[in-house]
């Protein structure tokens, strides 16, 4: 093995990152090459301690380092409204805007039989139980806008008809800020779809 080798190796695996392209993952190569050995080497260690320490949530299915996560052990939010997201990192989101005080439920992906993703691969079984208590009076499904993450709360929305809470999808269209001409058409029917009285 040269020197180049473990270099290329370091790029290879930069990029399997999301987001992470070529030039990127070359970028950032060469960056850690040039930190200091201990730098690296705290780089190395909290990646291998996040592996190592982080679990799911036994109630939400949240990454935590505890039993149960902080949303799901916080007795100030809301127990009868259940916000169910695909992914952890969709959970941080919509708890920064702030407008959301309830619990959350997270599936750890999104319906997709072409990539051999059916209802037995997500936390379903899980959500599922949750309503048994009869806290739960909604259920906001926060999947995102894609053919998965439709497919996904219409499945759902179908199974959760029976228990007897209200299921509602998060609104989508137009974003803040975002010029018409340059919004893609099924996002702005979409908009126009879900217009409210004012």
């Amino acid at each position: 093995m040269n020197d180049h080798d473990a270099v290329w190796h370091l790029i290879q695996e930069l990029k399997k990152l999301p987001g992470v392209g070529e030039k990127t993952a070359t970028r950032l190569a060469f960056h850690i090459l040039g930190r200091g050995a201990d730098n690296a080497k705290g780089l190395a260690e909290a990646i291998l301690s996040v592996k190592e320490r982080i679990k799911l949530c036994r109630i939400c299915c949240n990454v935590t380092e505890e039993v149960t996560c902080r949303y799901c052990s916080d007795g100030k939010r809301n127990s009868a409204l259940l916000c169910v997201v695909e992914d952890p990192a969709d959970l941080v989101s919509i708890d920064r805007t702030g407008e959301f005080n309830g619990k959350f439920h997270v599936l750890h992906g999104a319906l997709s039989p072409l990539d051999g993703i059916g209802p037995e691969k997500l936390k379903i079984r899980e959500l599922l139980k949750r309503l048994d208590g009869g806290e739960v009076k909604e259920v906001i499904l926060a999947t995102n806008p894609t053919a998965e993450g439709d497919a996904t709360a219409l499945y759902l929305a179908r199974i959760l008809k029976p228990h007897k809470v209200k299921v509602t999808r998060i609104g989508q269209g137009v974003p803040f800020g975002g010029d018409l001409e340059y919004i893609d058409r099924v996002t702005l029917g979409r908009a126009l779809e879900n217009r409210k009285e004012i």
